[in-house]
């Protein structure tokens, strides 16, 4: 018995992206980078920069994940289809002794090193872990110095064992910022959480990555539609001639054609992000539902929030794909309608050109048939005219009249060639019917 060559693989890949454990208190920095495939590779050459630096164990090649625990602060690396994640953790002091968000996880990483990451930040968001009995847990807590109150965002979460708060807002340091109130629970099942709170955040922006795409192409696609109504519009009418007609059918269809070539280069270039989106709103649904949310002090949940303001773009963005999708139909709808019409004027005209052979073929078979009759009577006289002279010479010893034997002679010369000549068409038509 042997194993299957990928069981190894695919029975770890259920392992391949642990929780990390996440005490009370805790600071965790969360920064999501796109990147592109060479990017990618350029983002793993530097993760290795910095931990040889630190005389620590590089990554495996070709490691799609990698956690490593420098002084103070554990890094946890992730590397996935179109961007890459960094997750800095510390369980330093915080809270009174230490303003929130004054000094984070990612600070105590070297700011030269975070400044040459490569790819684009798309997502940072800072997450303060802080024990429930450090703040007065049945009001509102104050979190003015560093949430927009206005924009307070909060829920109990994880069947009432914590709370979240959050502004959803990009602070002056450019991150996110969301406060946990931790009851006593388990430092992996805190670390659940906390990972779903950044992977909320990852997924909306990115599902969000497609709106602009979206707005986009909603004037491109009014312009594809007027073109293609004005196409039908050219395939309804009736020209004033068979020839004007065809000429004008194949000009429609040349622009159509050039529409149908359009239409088809947009969808391509943009049915991957609107997939992606959708998978992305997805994931971020699950992990919604994932956190339990309850409502507390009036406050809307991150779902509501969510359902609220990241539904209606996302609605937007099946909208348009919805909408390119029908437009492509129609075009190739259009396309077989106009592609049938002009193949029924091309079998009416080859109707019309095999009816015109016909007639001709049927010329031709009238003249071969007076030209053989003029064959039958012009060898007919020349071979009269040869018997006649052969009798001519023969008169001493025959005793007839050349000119008699020439008159006999002329039927049954006659007879003879016109039965040659059928003879040979009948042997023509066996060897063309076994062709």
């Amino acid at each position: 018995m042997s194993d299957h060559p990928l069981r190894q693989q695919l029975h770890n890949e259920i392992h391949a992206r642990p929780f990390e454990r996440v005490g009370a208190p805790a600071q965790v920095s969360h920064q999501v980078m796109l990147v592109s495939p060479a990017e990618s590779q350029q983002a793993f050459a530097h993760l290795s920069e910095l931990l040889g630096n630190l005389h620590l164990p590089p990554p495996s090649a070709g490691s799609m994940f990698h956690t490593e625990q420098i002084g103070p602060v554990q890094l946890r690396w992730e590397r996935h289809g179109e961007f890459i994640s960094y997750t800095f953790i510390t369980h330093e002091q915080i809270g009174p002794q230490g303003p929130l968000f004054e000094r984070c996880a990612c600070d105590r990483i070297s700011a030269d090193w975070r400044a040459r990451i490569p790819g684009q930040q798309l997502c940072a968001n800072h997450v303060a872990v802080m024990p429930e009995g450090e703040l007065e847990c049945d009001a509102i807590p104050d979190f003015s110095a560093v949430l927009d109150i206005d924009a307070l965002v909060g829920s109990d979460v994880a069947d009432g064992n914590a709370q979240v708060f959050t502004d959803l807002r990009i602070a002056p340091d450019g991150f996110t910022r969301f406060i946990v109130l931790s009851k006593p629970m388990s430092a992996r099942r805190r670390g659940r959480l906390v990972q779903r709170l950044l992977e909320i955040e990852t997924y909306r922006l990115l599902s969000l990555l497609t709106l602009p795409l979206a707005r986009e192409l909603t004037p491109q696609l009014n312009v594809y539609e007027q073109d293609l109504v004005s196409i039908m519009d050219a395939i309804g009418s009736n020209g004033t001639t068979d020839d004007a007609e065809a000429q004008r059918d194949h000009k429609t269809l040349d622009r159509l054609t050039q529409l149908a070539s359009t239409v088809e280069g947009v969808y391509a270039a943009s049915h991957g992000r609107f997939t992606a989106a959708n998978a992305y709103y997805d994931l971020v649904n699950r992990r919604v539902a994932d956190l339990h949310e309850r409502q507390i002090f009036g406050l809307q949940t991150i779902g509501q929030f969510l359902e609220r303001r990241l539904a209606p773009a996302m609605q937007t963005c099946a909208w348009a794909a919805r909408r390119q999708q029908a437009l492509s139909e129609r075009v190739s709808r259009c396309s077989n309608l106009l592609r049938t019409r002009v193949e029924v004027a091309m079998q009416q005209q080859n109707r019309s050109l095999l009816a015109s052979m016909n007639r001709r073929q049927y010329l031709q078979l009238r003249l071969q048939q007076t030209v053989e009759g003029l064959s039958v009577a012009a060898i007919t006289y020349y071979m009269a005219s040869l018997v006649g002279q052969l009798f001519e010479a023969a008169e001493p010893w025959l005793h007839i009249r050349p000119k008699l034997a020439e008159g006999l002679s002329i039927p049954v010369i006659a007879l003879l060639v016109w039965l040659a000549l059928q003879r040979m068409h009948h042997r023509l038509e066996r060897a063309s019917e076994n062709r």
